[in-house]
C-alpha cells in the first residue's frame, strides 16, 4: 500500500464498480478522503454493486446514487467536499454489449465524460485521472502496444468511445489547462470482479455444468492484470498528478485463452464443456501492454501472476456464492 504524499480529497465515479470498489478501499486505508458516485445500472446484477457499496459504507466511504450526466450535481459534490482529485471510472463497458446497445455508450462514455470534463474545468487546481482501455489499440498489429502507437482503427464502438475520451481530455487540457491522466487498463480481473468478463462467465458456467463459449477456437491472447496491480498503478497516477499523460496498466504478459480455461478448471476441480466458435465480431486476437513508460514514471511493477490471481478469484467466488459442491444453486450469500 502506497502512503499518500499528502492527504487528498478524491471523488471516484463508478465507485460501486469493480475497480472503483477496490480503489476506494485502498485510498481510504492510506488516509485520503473518498467520496463515490454510482448509478447502479443493470448492465450486470446490481446486487453485486450494492454488496460492494455496503462494504464501502462499513469502511466509512459514502456512495452517492447519481448519473454522471448531471453536471450541476457533480459540480456541487466537487465544491462541497473540496475535491482535489477526480478518478473517473464510470462508463458503459463491454465489447459484446456495444454491438446491440450502441446508444448506451454514447450516453455514458461520451455525454457522461463531457459532463465530467465540464464540471472539472471550473476547478483550476483539480486533477482528473480517468479510465481508458486497451481497446483503443483496436486493429493495431504491432505488439506490445505502446502509448506512442497510433490508435485510429478501433475494432468496436466501446474502443472508439474510449479513444474519443482521450481526444476530448486533451482538448480540455489545451483549452482550459485541466490536468488529465488517461489509464489504459488491460483486462483487469480478480475478486469482486465484473460478471460479464470472460473469466467470470467461464467460472459460473463451469460450476453450473453449462458449456462455455470459446471464440476463435481459443486462439486469442489477453494481457490479464490482477486488480491489486491495477490499483497500485492507479494510485501512482493520482500521486503523480501529471499535466497531460497516457499510461498503459497491464501485466506485460499475454496469456492464451485456453490456458486461462485450464487454470479455472484446475482451481475449480471441474472440466469445462467447451463450445468452440468462430471469432466474435468486434474482438481482437491479442492485447499486450508495453509498460516501460509506466515503470519509469509510476514505478509500476505488476506483482501477481495469472496463476496466483485465478486462485484468489476462485477462493472469493466460492465464498461469495456459498459454493459447497460444484453444482449448487449459485445464489449470492449477501450476509458477507
Amino acid at each position: 500500500m502506497q502512503k499518500a504524499k499528502s492527504a487528498k480529497r478524491i471523488l471516484i465515479t463508478g465507485a460501486a464498480g469493480f475497480i472503483g470498489y477496490h480503489l476506494a478501499l485502498a485510498l481510504k486505508k492510506r488516509g485520503d478522503l473518498v467520496v463515490g458516485i454510482d448509478n447502479f445500472n443493470a448492465y450486470y446484477d446490481p446486487q453485486l454493486k450494492r454488496d460492494r457499496r455496503d462494504r464501502l459504507a462499513k469502511a466509512g466511504i459514502e456512495i452517492l446514487t447519481a448519473d454522471i450526466r448531471d453536471r450541476d450535481f457533480i459540480r456541487l459534490v466537487l465544491m462541497r467536499n473540496e475535491i482535489t482529485h477526480v478518478v473517473h471510472l464510470a462508463a458503459q463497458a463491454g465489447v459484446r454489449h456495444s454491438l446491440y446497445e450502441p446508444d448506451d455508450y454514447v450516453a455514458s462514455n461520451l455525454q457522461g465524460f463531457l459532463s465530467i470534463l465540464e464540471a472539472c474545468r471550473t476547478f483550476p487546481s483539480l486533477k482528473l485521472i480517468y479510465a481508458s482501455s486497451s481497446s483503443v489499440y483496436g486493429l493495431n498489429k504491432k505488439t506490445p502496444f505502446s502509448v506512442d502507437d497510433k490508435t485510429d482503427q478501433p475494432a468496436n464502438l466501446y474502443g472508439a468511445t474510449k479513444k474519443a475520451n482521450e481526444v476530448m481530455a486533451h482538448a480540455y487540457h489545451h483549452l482550459y489547462g485541466l490536468s488529465v491522466t488517461a489509464l489504459r487498463y488491460f483486462t483487469a480481473y480478480g475478486p469482486w470482479g465484473r460478471p460479464d468478463m470472460a473469466y467470470y462467465r467461464f467460472t459460473r458456467h463451469i460450476c453450473e455444468g453449462q458449456p462455455i463459449q470459446v471464440f476463435n477456437r481459443g486462439l486469442m491472447r489477453r494481457d490479464f492484470t490482477y486488480i491489486d496491480d491495477i490499483i497500485s498503478g492507479t494510485i501512482a497516477a493520482i500521486d503523480l498528478g501529471a499535466e497531460c499523460e497516457i499510461f498503459n496498466l497491464g501485466d506485460n504478459r499475454p496469456i492464451d485463452l485456453l490456458y486461462l480455461i485450464q487454470l479455472l478448471e484446475d482451481a475449480l476441480g471441474i472440466r469445462a464443456i467447451k463450445e468452440m466458435l468462430p471469432m466474435q465480431l468486434g474482438e481482437v486476437l491479442e492485447t499486450y501492454a508495453d509498460i516501460e513508460k509506466s515503470r519509469k514514471m509510476l514505478d509500476f511493477q505488476p506483482k501477481v501472476s495469472l496463476e496466483e490471481g485465478i486462485i484468489k478469484f476462485i477462493a472469493w467466488y466460492r465464498e461469495y456464492y456459498s459454493i459447497k459442491t460444484p453444482f449448487n444453486q449459485l445464489a449470492p450469500a449477501h450476509n458477507k
